[in-house]
């Protein structure tokens, strides 16, 4: 049994691909995790055959930190997890005012050490953003914890705020705007920090990789361009892609939701695929 953590995931340096969460009954008996495997070793698991995994249950409600420790204890250097911040952030009247609340967060998810990747903050359709409780919310941000950078994406879904001056705020900051392939959201590719963020969202069940070989080739296409500081012409943007320095960006893709029990072999067969270029 211990021969299934073996870290055996090639892909080239700089780009990180996985699924959102870990937990998730229809992948074990064979689907992804191994018959037999216990659930308590499924990280272990998981983080051996993905180079990261976003944390959706944050989203609902913090960890102590010693969970947070004992999930970076249990994965192997070089993995790391993205994390949604807690939806109660999100919900309060005024942006501005929730300084102690994302203190309280951050300190707690800090344990992850080293493991720690982006922090994704997610705004859903329907919430409307005044422009300077928004500024002054995304200056609270920090960009450095416990003196490593740390990096935050946007992902916005109230298509009134999805405009140009979006693109100009999170560019102020650094921050990455969100990309997914959803068609009930919105969506738009503009490189905006030093690294891309993109949620996938469209796998199917027909497809036993999720999407079709010829997609993931495609995105695998795309994460080079990426990573390479381009922008890829086939994608849409809020600016004109040229309006943006061409310099090498990290890559972060995951695949969310839709046919989740396909998201692992999709995340799977990508990172084969980025590591044939």
């Amino acid at each position: 049994m211990d021969d299934l953590f073996s870290r055996d995931v090639r892909s080239p340096s700089g780009f990180h691909v996985g699924i959102g969460g870990w937990t998730y009954a229809p992948w074990r008996g064979g689907a992804f995790y191994p018959p037999g495997l216990v659930q308590r070793r499924e990280l272990e698991f998981a983080s051996r055959q993905l180079t990261s995994i976003e944390i959706n249950s944050t989203y609902y409600g913090a960890q102590k930190p010693a969970i947070y420790a004992a999930w970076r204890d249990a994965t192997p250097e070089g993995f790391v997890f993205s994390a949604k911040a807690p939806k109660r952030i999100f919900t309060a009247r005024k942006l501005a005012s929730t300084g102690a609340q994302v203190e309280d967060f951050i300190d707690g998810i800090s344990h992850l050490g080293a493991r720690l990747g982006p922090l994704l903050w997610q705004f859903e359709a329907g919430r409307a953003l005044e422009a300077d409780d928004f500024a002054r919310f995304l200056a609270l941000l920090p960009t450095r914890v416990n003196g490593r950078q740390q990096r935050h994406a946007l992902e916005v879904r109230e298509r009134s705020v999805f405009t140009a001056q979006l693109v100009a705020l999170a560019r102020q900051h650094g921050m990455a705007l969100v990309y997914t392939d959803s068609a009930t959201h919105p969506n738009a590719a503009d490189l905006c920090g030093d690294f891309v963020y993109a949620r996938l969202m469209d796998s199917r069940d027909v497809h036993a990789s999720g999407y079709p070989l010829p997609e993931l080739a495609q995105w695998a296409e795309r994460a080079h361009r990426w990573r390479q500081g381009a922008a890829p012409a086939d994608l849409p943007y809020l600016v004109r892609p040229d309006t943006v320095a061409s310099t090498p960006r990290e890559v972060f893709i995951y695949f969310i939701s839709a046919a989740k029990h396909r998201n692992p072999a999709a995340a799977q067969a990508l990172l084969r695929l980025l590591g044939e270029k």
